[in-house]
């Protein structure tokens, strides 16, 4: 004997409301994916500008990346591949 097991996607194709918001939820979803294709298309642009002035996109983004974390935890990653690279004799 299994036990009741309901189906919310019942009860949502059956109540108005829960469809509605359902709704409203997809479309602002939608709404912040074309934000960001549009930020991205941004950064690409920004990027490219970078990249026509000489730098280094990829360090750049190196550093983009580094200036997320805090000073504690940039060191710690500093520090593991410092060692991991003089284990492998590359430093």
């Amino acid at each position: 004997m299994s036990a009741y097991q309901p189906n919310p996607s019942a009860d949502i194709a059956s109540s108005g409301v829960a469809a509605e918001e359902l709704k409203q939820f997809v479309e602002r979803i939608e709404r912040l994916e074309e934000e960001k294709a549009g930020l991205m298309g941004d950064i690409k642009e920004v990027m490219a500008e970078l990249k026509g002035r000489g730098f280094d996109t990829k360090a750049v983004r190196t550093i983009i990346r580094l200036r997320k974390k805090d000073k504690n935890e940039r060191q710690e990653e500093e520090a593991i591949l410092e060692l991991y690279m003089q284990a492998l004799g590359m430093s």
